[in-house]
Parts: structure tokens; sequence; C-alpha cells
């Protein structure tokens, strides 16, 4: 299994693009994205690092295997 990679919020943000997910609002320092498709509400805090934890945190929110999720981000 591959190591997580320590992302900041704006490059999660794309990949969470890429799965369809919207920016649907924003309160205080988190990014709520919504996906209509799926009817999945995911939550990215906006710091510039991302803790390998919160990571996995994001994608299992978004209902996303780490190697969907590492495949794009390249």
């Amino acid at each position: 299994m591959p190591k997580l990679p320590v992302l900041s919020a704006k490059d999660v943000i794309k990949v969470l693009k890429k799965f369809g997910f919207q920016v649907h609002r924003q309160t205080g320092g988190h990014i709520h994205l919504w996906n209509e498709e799926r009817r999945l509400l995911v939550t990215v805090p906006n710091h510039p690092e991302l803790t390998r934890g919160t990571l996995v945190s994001i994608m299992k929110q978004a209902k996303i295997e780490r190697e969907e999720f590492l495949s794009k981000l390249k």
C-alpha cells in the first residue's frame, strides 16, 4: 500500500473535483464539498498541510479508495 503524501487543502479539493465534488460552502476554516450524484458531503479543513490521518478521514467521507485517490493525484 503506497504511503500517502502530505497535501494542502487546495490539492485535496482539486482531486475531489475530479470525482465530481463541487464547493458547496465555507464555514470558518472548513470547506464543504458536495457530490450530487453520490449524495455525499465532505468537509476539508482549509490548512496549508493536512496530516495523513485527516487525509484518510476525507477519503472515508468521500467513499474513495486510497489507490483511486492517488491515481487522480498525478
